[in-house]
C-alpha cells in the first residue's frame, strides 16, 4: 500500500468510526435532544452521494467507507425521527 493509499485508509476509517460513538449513545439512551434533525438530513443525503460518485468512477474505498458511513448516519436520523415522536421510550 502506497502513502496515498495509506492515507485514505486511515482517513476513511477515522471518519467512519467517529460515529459509533454516537449511534450507540442514541440506540443506548433513546436521547434524540441534542441531534440536529437538519444537519443529520443534509448529511446523510451527502453521503449517498459519495457512495454514487463512488459507484460511477468503480472507486471501491469510496463506496466501502461511504456505505458504510451512509448506514451508520441513517440510523442515527432514523433514531432522530423515531424517538422526537414516540420520545424517550424508558
Amino acid at each position: 500500500m502506497n502513502i496515498t493509499d495509506t492515507i485514505g485508509t486511515v482517513g476513511a476509517t477515522l471518519t467512519t468510526v467517529a460515529f459509533l460513538p454516537q449511534v450507540w449513545h442514541t440506540f443506548r439512551t433513546k436521547d434524540v435532544s441534542g441531534i440536529s434533525l437538519g444537519m443529520y438530513t443534509v448529511l446523510t443525503i451527502g453521503i449517498a452521494h459519495w457512495v454514487v460518485y463512488g459507484w460511477l468512477l468503480t472507486a471501491w474505498p469510496v463506496i466501502i467507507a461511504n456505505g458504510i458511513t451512509l448506514s451508520l448516519a441513517l440510523a442515527i436520523l432514523l433514531m432522530k425521527l423515531r424517538y422526537r415522536i414516540t420520545g424517550n421510550l424508558e
